[in-house]
């Protein structure tokens, strides 16, 4: 869907730590803001595993009225009175795990030098940060690094206990070892996600869903969003709808009644309208309702709260059907969306210059709304790993008829920035000349990818007529052809001339940095998150790697690009961007054509052969090159703290933020405040 992940970019590959060795902090663990000052202020607060954890500030929320404050304020709780659902749809037993783990870390008062206790510790950060016991990128289980007997004495010291099934489910490796499996037989069965019972089959799965397609008044709605498959008493599939009275419906309501808050302060009276559908959505599960909320959502553009709350992105659904909830919160970045929108106004000019054929370009892009904003809390899906980009609403015919909303998540970009450094540069970097260019243009490059990719990329080109919609024809490779697609525009047009004419670059040499780091990325240093002997299983990577390799391979048969073997090492060396950018053109033709006519066959045959397979020599030498390093791949982030102060009578007279800075705490502290689904 519609998501632009950090990982995505060459800025997280150029610009990544070389010192990431952070203790937990120990002392003052909270800071309360009253400025936008980043003195003193520590961005990266630990490492463990192949994470680190990292801070974001809200700049400009002292700025804020105290209405738009407490709107905020309303959104986040809203937000974090879900969390436990994205457990939930993650893995049936994570709910379980997670408890038992919460409480062990909050009471347990035995000995915790041991060996057995720092694995525990780090189990149970990876659960938290994953939203369950899978990896939140890999797919793959986390294997516990202590004995099912020693978790069981934890257990029993705190008072608590988990089931025959949840205990198998943790430590026997077999047992639901991917999360998403995208290259079993069968897919449904294959995949621990709990969106289906665990005896569905996808072969099932498919034909309930075509009979409900088949007696649908309205074919146009999200069919399957916010339901999980489940096997009746019959033994027949049907729907268990998330709603206020079906599942989920504890925390659902605890959602709705911040939501009836926030519509009280909102800003006009778009906004209060588009939150009423998305409460009355939320309290029918009607997905008419949900299109409607998302038409309200979308028009309204006035004003400096948004927000994305919902079922959202079906990545986690190995059949596209199904939303994983997410919450994030945006304040207005002022100056920034000013510079940006610039981009958005300029949409047609894009689409009629493509180079994707003719008959696949919108003849009229509609509303395409970009903003930088700043996140003031985010929860689910978004949390703790985070896109730093989200373009919205994923149905494809609002889009077209109401336009949508792109938004860069530009204090999480700047939290990055902060706690990176330039090891990987160093070490990946083919010569001092395309170091110099990272270290000047990369971090710009990366935000101009991001906003092509988001307002350009994910609203370009349209579907032949009578092509159904892309989950339906191209399958599990849809989510990975879609976003090859965003990649390839913002690759293709960040070196257009028109860039430089509208004043959004100063010269070729942010899109050579864009190139460098790109290529490098999705050919080497995404590797670094697979475990050897394994395959790609994630979209975004399984895009980067098809987009890599397959340019590498014509780049170097035309002598645009060469494979420099140097010491032992493998650089990437770009001897022709213009020839690059042209092969960059050629294949977003291809993926176009194989979207819009529906082309399964191709669509296969491109992800399998350039996106899936590992290098094994290559995947051995990445990470024999970045083990020195010490960089974590992966990087999550600690919720700021909103505050309420209020008067002797217990109005809200103001909100204050505070920024938290143990992970562990703020887990517990959510554990204690917003477990709703126990």
């Amino acid at each position: 869907m519609y998501k632009q992940w950090l990982w995505m970019l060459g800025l997280v590959a150029l610009i990544a730590s070389c010192n990431q060795n952070a203790e937990p902090t120990t002392e003052n663990t909270t800071e309360t803001a009253t400025e936008d000052s980043d003195e003193g202020f520590q961005y990266l607060t630990e490492t463990f595993a192949d994470k680190k954890m990292i801070r974001y500030r809200v700049p400009g929320f002292d700025k804020l009225s105290l209405d738009q404050k407490k709107l905020v304020y309303y959104l986040v709780e809203a937000g974090l009175s879900g969390r436990d659902i994205m457990y939930d749809q993650n893995y049936r037993h994570n709910l379980a795990i997670r408890d038992a783990i919460d409480k062990i870390v909050a009471g347990y008062e035995g000995d915790k030098s041991g060996e057995d206790w720092n694995n525990f510790i780090v189990y149970a950060k990876n659960v938290w940060f994953s939203n369950g016991i899978h990896h939140h990128y890999s797919n793959d289980k986390f294997q516990p690094e202590f004995s099912q007997a020693y978790f069981q004495e934890l257990m029993s010291a705190v008072g608590t206990a988990l089931s025959a099934e949840a205990l198998t489910a943790m430590f026997d490796p077999e047992v639901d070892a991917k999360k998403i499996n995208q290259s079993a037989d069968d897919l449904v069965k294959a995949s621990a996600i709990n969106f289906y019972d665990p005896d569905i089959t996808q072969a099932e799965a498919e034909a309930f869903y075509a009979n409900l397609k088949a007696n649908l008044e309205n074919e146009r709605i999200s069919m399957g969003l916010n339901s999980k498959v489940i096997r009746n008493e019959n033994g027949e599939l049907e729907e268990a709808v998330y709603h206020a009275d079906g599942m989920y419906g504890p925390a659902i309501q605890q959602i709705i009644s911040w939501l009836e808050k926030a519509v009280e302060v909102a800003e006009n009276e778009a906004q209060a309208n588009a939150l009423r559908l998305l409460i009355e959505y939320y309290k029918t599960g009607d997905l008419e309702t949900w299109d409607k909320y998302n038409i309200a959502w979308v028009t309204a553009t006035e004003g400096d709260i948004d927000y994305i709350n919902s079922f959202i992105e079906v990545y986690n659904d190995p059949l596209g059907y199904k939303g994983s909830y997410e919450n994030i919160v945006q304040i207005k970045d002022f100056d920034a969306s000013e510079r940006m929108a610039v981009v958005s106004e300029n949409a047609q000019y894009f689409e009629d210059n493509s180079p994707i054929m003719d008959e696949h370009k919108k003849k009229d892009v509609v509303g395409i709304t970009y903003r930088v904003v700043a996140v003031a809390g985010e929860s689910g899906d978004a949390s703790p790993a985070t896109p730093i980009g989200v373009n919205l609403p994923n149905a494809n015919w609002i889009r077209a008829k109401h336009g949508s909303k792109s938004v860069s998540l530009g204090n999480i970009i700047q939290a990055y920035e902060k706690a990176d450094g330039p090891g990987l540069l160093q070490e990946f970097s083919h010569d001092e000349e395309e170091m110099a260019r990272a270290r000047e243009y990369g971090s710009l490059g990366g935000k101009m990818h991001t906003a092509l990719h988001e307002v350009v990329g994910h609203a370009s080109g349209q579907l032949e007529d009578g092509v159904a919609t892309p989950k339906e024809t191209l399958k599990n490779y849809a989510s990975p052809l879609e976003e090859a697609r965003a990649d390839l525009v913002a690759l293709y047009y960040i070196m257009d001339p028109k860039m430089q004419e509208l004043g959004l670059v100063p010269s070729d040499e942010v899109a050579k940095a864009e190139y460098d780091g790109y290529l490098k990325n999705g050919y080497m240093l995404q590797l670094r998150r697979i475990e050897p002997g394994n395959i790609i299983e994630q979209a975004h990577m399984r895009d980067r790697q098809m987009i890599s390799r397959w340019t590498i391979e014509q780049g170097t048969a035309n002598g645009s690009i060469e494979i420099v073997k140097r010491d032992g090492k493998t650089y990437i060396d770009i001897k022709d961007y213009s020839k690059v950018r042209e092969l960059f053109g050629e294949l977003l033709r291809e993926v176009q054509r194989i979207k819009s006519q529906g082309d399964y066959e191709a669509g296969k045959n491109l992800i399998e052969t350039y996106g899936v397979q590992v290098d094994a020599d290559l995947h051995a030498e990445v990470l024999r090159r970045s083990e020195k390093l010490n960089i974590p791949p992966y990087g999550g982030f600690i919720n700021p703290r909103l505050v309420p102060v209020t008067s002797e009578d217990g109005a809200i007279t103001d909100i204050k933020v505070e920024y938290p800075a143990d992970f562990t705490e703020q887990m517990l502290e959510y554990a204690e405040k917003y477990a709703f689904l126990k």
